[in-house]
């Protein structure tokens, strides 16, 4: 059990230094980090065919390396035929070694594949510490075999830090290797 994720190598040998020296923190401890990244994919035909959840779930938790869990509807909506606790999406929580993991697969394979990629947009932190990044293809993971695929779709990746505002998240996040757009 001596395996180390590289970006975990790294924020710790770097980009702890690196923060801590940008904000003058007074304690290593006070250094954002990263807590989780969530993954989220809502799947509006769900209501008609129950099989496109099972699809969901098997494509993220390839996506991931870790096993998804389909998301339940909270209320009934009747212009969507939609009734309390049927499943509506899937979604998976990655910590630690695999949030890492994936972190790294998704900033040096995943995203170089998105056609015309100019980076990501900065306008997708929610004000506490969080971003949000939306992904239109689920086909620029080279874990998905594209033949295997029976609907393009999308999906939403949460990175859950523990910074106070959004400048100290897009320091952390930078640092680690997210290319944000440049203004």
């Amino acid at each position: 059990m001596n395996y180390q994720p590289r970006l975990k190598k790294e924020f710790n040998e770097r980009i702890i230094s690196s923060l801590k020296e940008e904000y003058s923190y007074s304690n290593v401890m006070m250094v954002p980090q990263l807590k989780k990244i969530v993954i989220s994919k809502g799947v509006g035909g769900a209501v008609a065919d129950k099989k496109l959840i099972d699809h969901a779930i098997d494509e993220l938790s390839t996506i991931s390396g870790q096993k998804a869990i389909s998301t339940l509807s909270k209320k009934d909506v009747a212009t969507f035929k939609l009734r309390k606790g049927m499943p509506i999406g899937a979604k998976v929580t990655l910590r630690a070694e695999r949030m890492y993991e994936f972190l790294d697969r998704l900033i040096t394979s995943a995203l170089p594949r998105v056609r015309d990629f100019q980076g990501i947009k900065a306008s997708g932190f929610d004000g506490r510490g969080n971003y949000n990044l939306g992904v239109t293809e689920q086909i620029i993971f080279p874990e998905i075999d594209i033949d295997k695929v029976n609907k393009i779709s999308g999906m939403d990746i949460t990175f859950v830090t523990s910074a106070k505002t959004d400048k100290e998240a897009k320091s952390l996040l930078t640092e680690l290797g997210l290319p944000f757009k440049k203004n």
